[in-house]
């Protein structure tokens, strides 16, 4: 007997309206990443001079900082009454240890798991669901080695959800519980999250509230010139 596949195109209203919010959030990060990164590159030419200098002076700084801490610990063991401290072995909490080797398995299971039903090896002979296998696998990848065990379990209940264009077996799914949104909802709050701290740079602000927003030059370089000149006094050899 064949099994039977979930409806792919006829998505529930939820998870019509949520993909809707998606892609308004994506396209007005969009929309402001392409006005305000042009802008702030114009702002890095036109200091690129003053940028290399803060960020060599700002390389020697924290190595003099580091060779003086040496020097003075160095002072501290040529004295009479040092004493090395002995390091102790280091204590591991063993219900956070058996927690992350759970979640790790946990990640492991799911992600093979999901890997078993994408993998776009098996949609060689049809192009466009071996294309959307092959974008939701390159994402289960990530979310596997950088991401949480909440984020797996979010993006794998979405791949076995039909919120994809991959149709998995029905008779895979019958005894699961599965959040259908939570993926989703998961997404929308990492976008508005991008969107705010967009919108919250000063540099947008600059290019949304001046006249001329080229005239910050001025700013920067004043800025740039100050922090330059404290720099030298910090590296200067005495």
């Amino acid at each position: 007997m064949e099994s039977q596949n979930l409806p792919v195109n006829n998505k529930p209203k939820e998870v019509v309206e949520l993909e809707g919010e998606i892609n308004e959030l994506t396209n007005q990060i969009n929309k402001v990443e392409q006005k305000l990164f042009p802008f702030e590159q114009s702002l890095r030419n036109e200091i690129a001079d003053l940028l290399i200098e803060e960020q060599e002076l700002t390389v020697l700084y924290k190595a003099q900082k580091k060779a003086k801490k040496e020097k003075r610990l160095a002072q501290k063991r040529r004295g009479k009454n040092y004493v090395v401290a002995k390091k102790g072995l280091k204590v591991i909490n063993k219900k956070n240890s058996e927690s992350e080797i759970h979640q790790q398995k946990e990640k492991k299971r799911l992600y093979k798991e999901a890997m078993l039903f994408v993998h776009p090896d098996k949609f060689s002979m049809k192009a466009e669901e071996q294309k959307t296998a092959t974008e939701i696998t390159t994402k289960l990848i990530d979310i596997y080695k950088s991401g949480s065990l909440e984020e797996l379990i979010a993006y794998h209940a979405h791949v076995f959800s039909g919120n994809t264009k991959i149709a998995i077996a029905a008779t895979f799914i019958e005894n699961k519980k599965i959040d259908k949104t939570a993926y989703l909802k998961q997404e929308i709050k990492r976008l508005k999250k991008e969107l705010e701290e967009l919108l919250a740079k000063y540099t947008y602000k600059v290019l949304t509230t001046y006249e001329e927003p080229m005239t910050f030059v001025k700013e920067l370089t004043g800025y740039y010139n100050d922090r330059i000149f404290k720099l030298k006094k910090r590296t200067r050899k005495k």
